[in-house]
């Protein structure tokens, strides 16, 4: 059987671009680093002037049980923030404090000293090699997380909080390290109807971050859900109370890339 010399063009045209890109590489890859003897690995979206262009750096830490790959799915926010540099982590197998008291599934430590500091080694190694091999913004890295991640936003809040512009944990409370809190930008989203992470105990971790942070009493509306609370100390805090419960709503992507958006460290 012989074929027209044009659809052969075409077979041949296909085939090189097919060729061409694959060996391009791809804005999302695995990274992997050996952190305290143990294999840590993250997804990780790299927009094209990565080596070329200061970048923002988001960090994403998933929920107790999660996975990198589902916050990649479920957040998005290199859809949102294309020119941003998105790090999605994989947590290790970790004892849970509401929840997998036997440490089945993975999770994030939730102190100071908790499990060697592996978790904040694992963070301190990955913005380490993106520093090296990308451009990245020093006034522009945020880190954001659910549930046991947004308690690990909240670690990293009191351990290295001046590497950061701001910060969004959601569902989540850090009794542990509250006291070590110092003014910095934050947004925190939670459910009206959370039965996990008690409402009570979010509205008290909200109240002690407004205190922080040096907020007026009085809000100002932000976004479906979402209330401003402007700062004396340049530090404002946004507070997004939707009606579900021990969920992330996917309507809150858009705010949270809003925020970070607002904010540049001094």
């Amino acid at each position: 059987m012989r074929f027209p010399r044009k659809s052969i063009l075409c077979i041949g045209l296909i085939m090189i671009w097919a060729i061409i890109s694959s060996a391009q590489e791809s804005p999302v890859k695995i990274m992997k680093w050996t952190v305290d003897n143990a294999s840590r690995e993250a997804m990780v979206y790299l927009p094209a002037t990565a080596k070329s262009k200061d970048s923002p750096v988001i960090f994403v830490f998933h929920g107790h049980g999660g996975t990198m790959g589902n916050m990649f799915r479920s957040r998005g926010f290199e859809k949102l923030w294309p020119e941003a540099i998105v790090v999605y982590p994989q947590g290790l197998n970790t004892p849970g404090q509401l929840t997998d008291p036997a440490g089945r599934l993975p999770g994030w430590q939730k102190a100071p000293g908790d499990m060697g500091d592996r978790d904040l080694h694992f963070f301190d190694a990955m913005l380490k090699t993106l520093k090296q091999d990308y451009r990245v913004d020093n006034k522009r890295i945020y880190a954001t997380g659910h549930s046991n991640g947004g308690g690990f936003t909240y670690l990293l809040w009191a351990t290295r909080g001046d590497t950061f512009a701001a910060f969004a944990p959601s569902a989540a409370v850090a009794p542990k390290v509250a006291s070590q809190l110092k003014p910095k930008p934050a947004m925190h989203i939670m459910g009206e109807q959370d039965d996990l992470v008690k409402t009570a105990w979010q509205r008290a971790m909200c109240n002690k971050i407004l205190q922080v942070n040096g907020c007026n009493d009085k809000g100002e509306p932000y976004d479906q859900y979402a209330t401003l609370y402007p700062s004396a100390k340049q530090s404002p805090v946004v507070l997004y109370v939707h009606p579900g419960g021990h969920v992330y709503p996917t309507e809150a992507n858009k705010v949270v890339i809003k925020f970070f958006k607002s904010v540049v460290k001094p």
